[in-house]
């Protein structure tokens, strides 16, 4: 007869799931990844990440450049110029997230097709 879990062990594995839903809720929707991605070598404007992510509307990458900051990952900076000049860069919690997109695209790499 198999060994049944530890409720200890199912309650870190629920927290665990817990976790991974609230990170994936967020870093799942299309784009997120790319836009952190995108900032990393520093902070850019909108129009910069606009063409440098190939294929995303404006409307999304407002959409997700607001939940990222709202979630802490990013800075929205506003110099009020003249002209008036917005800027976005990674936070100590989106630079923290950076050596995990760095494995994930490892993994695609390896695993993924092309």
């Amino acid at each position: 007869m198999p060994k049944l879990p530890s409720s200890t062990a199912v309650s870190e594995c629920v927290r665990g799931d817990a976790a991974l839903t609230r990170a994936f809720t967020l870093l799942g929707k299309r784009w997120s990844g790319i836009v952190l991605g995108s900032l990393r070598s520093g902070p850019a404007g909108f129009r910069e990440l606009s063409r440098a992510i190939a294929g995303v509307s404006d409307s999304v990458l407002s959409d997700r450049l607001s939940e990222l900051a709202e979630a802490g990952l990013i800075t929205r900076t506003v110099d009020e110029g003249p002209p008036v000049t917005v800027s976005y860069a990674l936070t100590m919690s989106g630079l923290a997230l950076m050596p995990a997109l760095d494995q994930i695209s490892r993994w695609a790499q390896e695993h993924l097709p092309a």
